[in-house]
């Protein structure tokens, strides 16, 4: 058989809300360009999930069969005639933003911003780019990026999350010896903690709802202290929540003997009350990074802010990242980081993977944080 036959493989392939089937599909050569790529491992996230459960994500709702997964790693197949930098065998992660290279953001080394942003398994755009949940796939060479002997694929795929917070760790100029609040603990969260500890910060502490993960990130060296925050019904009104949630911000610092408030805050959960317990949360004159997507509109006390030159950073997706996170998973620096995959499935099962971790535990009680699909 010829290398560039025509083959078939298969992929998780979602139709609509917790519709989601294992298709085979008619797998192309690759582009001059690109190469074509076996699918050793991809991380399950929660904008995966979004799409899987409501068969949108935001404003993006799927129009089309759509492929999910990009936080993935694999190997390289086959090599389009115009790829000198990358050879047939050689291990890769694949970043999946396909950018334009030619607009101002590309140019100027912002491609996250990217006009044309091309984004595997988002309906952002139509037709849809399809995702890493298959076996195989083509994609372009200028975004695979070579893994480090000593990193094996699912930690790979783990440069996807973690280049989110590297990106956010720059824009925030996260450096050695400042004091560090995490807004949740999921996945995302104790990312940020580990990267921060691995700049040297000087403490990091962590606030969640969830005290069994709260206990997960202490036990596991991701944080020194945490609090969890008290349940209490709702606030009737936007002022009323505003109030509570400089009350909130308040006893935590008390409770971490941290009057003054923290350097860098990053938010991890984009809940409205935690976003607006942060700015309260920042020291004078500190940061607060929002990298959670949820809560779309939301009153903020801009005013404590602006008297407390508290500076509000946004950061979305990466840019620039992969090499720096394949470094540093490869370095050793990112203590327990191969505890956050809890559960793997093969591809076959991935609607089953879907569903545990919408529900945050599987059958036996264990908590889920990252749930892995390998591809053999």
């Amino acid at each position: 058989m010829s290398p560039f036959a025509l083959q078939k493989s298969s992929a998780a392939v979602l139709r609509g809300p917790k519709d989601l089937l294992i298709e085979d599909r008619t797998l192309y050569p690759p582009p001059p360009s690109s190469c074509q790529v076996k699918v050793v491992a991809t991380g399950l996230c929660g904008s995966d999930l979004h799409y899987y459960k409501f068969g949108r994500n935001g404003d993006f709702a799927v129009r089309a069969p759509l492929v999910l997964g990009h936080e993935a790693a694999g190997v390289i197949t086959h090599v389009g005639s115009e790829v000198k930098h990358l050879k047939s065998g050689q291990r890769v992660a694949i970043e999946c933003g396909i950018m334009c290279t030619k607009c101002d953001y590309c140019l100027k080394g912002r491609y996250n911003l990217c006009r044309n942003m091309r984004f595997c398994s988002s309906a952002a755009v139509y037709p849809h780019q399809d995702g890493t949940l298959q076996k195989s796939m083509n994609h372009p060479a200028h975004v695979l990026h070579p893994i480090p002997d000593n990193v094996s694929f699912d930690m790979a795929a783990l440069a996807e999350p973690l280049s989110v917070l590297i990106h956010a760790s720059r824009r925030a100029k996260l450096a050695a010896g400042q004091t560090i609040l995490v807004f949740g603990v999921g996945a995302i969260g104790l990312l940020a903690c580990a990267v921060a500890k691995s700049a040297g910060a000087s403490s990091i502490v962590a606030i969640d709802i969830n005290q069994t993960r709260l206990d997960f990130a202490m036990e596991n060296g991701f944080a020194s202290q945490t609090f969890c925050l008290p349940q209490s019904e709702p606030a009737k009104s936007p002022e009323e929540q505003l109030r509570r949630a400089k009350d909130l911000a308040l006893l935590a610092k008390s409770h971490f003997g941290s009057q003054d408030g923290f350097d860098l805050v990053f938010e991890c959960t984009g809940a409205e009350l935690a976003i607006q317990m942060s700015i309260h949360a920042a020291i004078t004159g500190g940061k607060v990074m929002l990298i959670g997507m949820g809560t779309r509109n939301i009153m903020l006390p801009l005013s404590a802010a602006a008297l407390r030159e508290v500076d509000l950073q946004g950061s979305f997706r990466y840019a620039n990242t992969y090499p720096e996170a394949l470094d540093l998973l490869a370095s050793g620096k990112l203590g327990n980081i191969e505890k956050l995959i809890t559960h793997r499935f093969p591809l076959e099962e991935t609607a089953h993977a879907f569903d545990l971790l919408a529900r945050g535990q599987d059958d036996y009680g264990n908590m889920v944080l990252k749930v892995m699909i390998e591809s053999s």
